[in-house]
């Protein structure tokens, strides 16, 4: 699995000075890796980029600079990462009216575990969700979650030889039937799943 250091994050000084055109470079980069199910649910697809540029930010926000500090909110973030066999997500249910927010967010209680994605005509696997810590109550589920997909070495197989991805959601509050995913998004999960890719880290996107 493609993973991060210490080593790999800018000092806050220098990235102070080079956050603008990172910044740039990351939206175009992000355009790549998010995929909206429905009109409220977004994908964001996490790799080593994704995550490297929120560690960067957090840095910058809360103004950390101790190497115990920094070592922390590595070993916070990097289990995002997408790995050679799993593909991981942050999961958005969007409703921008606090009232509607409210209503929609309670209806759909546990709508993290009933999340699916499908190779091909493979078995649909079930998203792993929240592993770090539950987002949900029995009253409401969080607008925020993060998802893990293990795929079996077949699924990747397929997948690699050019297969689609599908994701649907089986809550009765809220389902999809299944929406292939994008060939310019599938093109960077390949990218996730292929252990002979070594993804640029932010300084060197183009």
């Amino acid at each position: 699995m493609q993973t991060l250091s210490k080593t790999d994050l800018m000092p806050l000084e220098q990235y102070a000075a080079a956050r603008g055109d990172f910044r740039s470079k990351f939206m175009r980069y992000k355009k790549q890796r998010q995929f909206q199910l429905d009109d409220n649910i977004r994908f964001y697809f996490e790799d080593r980029i994704t995550v490297q540029y929120q560690i960067q930010e957090m840095l910058r926000v809360e103004k950390i600079f101790e190497a115990e500090a920094i070592q922390e909110e590595l070993d916070a973030y990097t289990p995002l990462i997408s790995g050679e066999n799993n593909i991981k997500a942050t999961l958005m249910l969007e409703y921008p009216d606090v009232d509607e927010r409210r209503i929609k967010l309670a209806e759909r209680t546990g709508i993290e575990d009933t999340i699916w994605l499908q190779v091909s005509d493979f078995v649909k696997v079930m998203a792993i969700a929240n592993e770090d810590l539950d987002r949900s109550t029995d009253e409401k589920t969080s607008s925020v979650h993060f998802l893990r997909f293990e795929l079996s070495d077949e699924m990747v197989d397929a997948v690699l030889a050019g297969a689609n991805i599908t994701l649907g959601i089986d809550h009765p509050a809220n389902r999809v039937s299944g929406v292939t995913i994008p060939l310019e998004i599938l093109k960077s999960l390949r990218a996730d799943l292929d252990n002979r890719v070594e993804k640029p880290f932010l300084q060197q996107l183009e």
